[in-house]
């Protein structure tokens, strides 16, 4: 058995990924299975070098706000801010104090130094302005979206004012009130003026893409690409508002579906621009139904994952990664019989698995789930091991 799941590894290097695959897929993702190691992170780094260097690879989209993203993105393509400022603007979910996160910028900013603007290397963000206390104001990308469209539509094709925006906006500690996510009550997402913004916010997306041949020329691609980006941000905000705001037992499950939604369409809009690596945890990642629960209440929804590949088929690749040891949160050495205990077993510190190669050299046998002593890390559902197109292996994880 040890013989045969040893002849599944390989280095975790861009060539042996590749061998993996049947093609280069439009769309790499590689997960993690707990968030906030640089020892992930930095083999993120890695790889992604190998692949802008190998395999021709300009783009890496990771699972942060998608408008804080923008910050990140002008500074590696045009040296826009300072390094200092990006990463205090440019991530949510604490990720620009990462000393791994930070390198990686660095790098890009490097890299695309004195190049031209078809080889440069690109940034996003592929998740909502949302946390786990609540979603953010819809209000940047809806006056931003207004923005781009009044300069160059007629005015009279316009469902409101920029004034009329603001005017049902209102505060934004309003939009951002983290009781919200807990008491339904204290949201603003079924409001009179939230509802007359759903509205607005569709008509000015149908008037982005009625005007579109016209816009691109007035202004490029580019900003035309960036103006969807707001428009799907916008509506996707308050959908999610209105669904924070809602009392019936389904609510959970919408909002979290309702996050890999607009992750996926982001993954989608960054694949239309060419090959990219994703890096985000593997749940919002993987093939099958994300699973999780709320209380004593189980909740299944499709991940961004799931809805991506729907849409890409072969075009997207998805690479697991599962660890030995995080012992600095607990997680100690794991069961033989598990799959991360089969794969600790192995000599070397780091490798990638043929996934479906390991799952036949498995057979029969059908390996433990283990149980993680901390919520932070999610051990490896060894059922969705042959829906993986490989596994990342690191056996043990140092405290950052």
């Amino acid at each position: 058995m040890a013989t045969d799941i040893k002849e599944t590894t390989h280095a975790v290097e861009a060539a042996s990924v590749m061998r993996l695959l049947s093609a280069r897929p439009r769309l790499l993702a590689l997960g993690e299975p707990t968030h906030g190691e640089d020892t992930l992170l930095d083999l993120r780094n890695e790889l992604f070098r190998q692949l802008v260097e190998q395999e021709g690879y300009r783009t890496i989209a990771i699972e942060s706000d998608c408008l804080r993203g923008l910050v990140v993105d002008d500074y590696v393509t045009s040296g826009t801010g300072t390094l200092d400022e990006v990463m205090e603007h440019g991530f949510s979910h604490g990720w620009g104090t990462s000393a791994a996160n930070r390198e990686l910028v660095r790098w890009m900013r490097a890299y695309n130094d004195g190049r031209p603007a078809p080889e440069r290397l690109r940034f996003a963000g592929f998740d909502g302005p949302l946390e786990i206390t609540g979603a953010a104001s819809p209000r940047q990308a809806l006056t931003a979206l207004h923005g781009y469209l009044s300069a160059r539509v007629d005015a009279g094709l316009f469902p409101c004012t920029a004034e009329t925006l603001d005017r049902l906006l209102g505060a934004d500690d309003r939009w951002g009130n983290t009781a919200a996510m807990m008491d339904p009550t204290r949201s603003v997402g079924k409001s009179a003026e939230a509802d007359e913004l759903r509205l607005l916010a569709d008509d000015l997306v149908s008037l982005l893409d009625e005007q579109t041949p016209h816009l691109i020329t007035a202004t490029s691609r580019e900003d035309w690409e960036r103006a969807r980006l707001y428009g799907r941000t916008a509506t996707g905000l308050l959908r999610y508002h209105s669904w924070m705001a809602d009392t019936t037992p389904s609510r959970m499950t919408r909002l979290v579906g309702l996050r890999d939604q607009m992750m996926a369409d982001n993954l989608l809009a960054i694949a239309a621009r060419g090959p990219a690596l994703v890096h985000a945890h593997n749940g919002h990642l993987q093939r099958e139904k994300s699973t999780m629960r709320m209380g004593d209440r189980p909740l299944e929804w499709w991940s961004a994952g799931a809805l991506v590949s729907a849409h890409l088929g072969e075009e997207y690749a998805f690479l697991a990664t599962a660890l030995g040891t995080i012992r600095h949160q607990g997680v100690d050495t794991p069961a033989p019989d598990s799959v991360e205990g089969l794969l600790y077993a192995l000599p070397e510190d780091r490798y990638v698995v043929d996934a479906p190669g390991l799952a036949t050299a498995l057979g029969d046998t059908r390996p433990a789930p283990r149980v993680s002593p901390w919520f932070g890390y999610a051990p490896l559902d060894p059922a969705h091991l042959a829906g993986f197109d490989g596994l990342v292996f690191v056996k043990d994880v140092p405290q950052s």
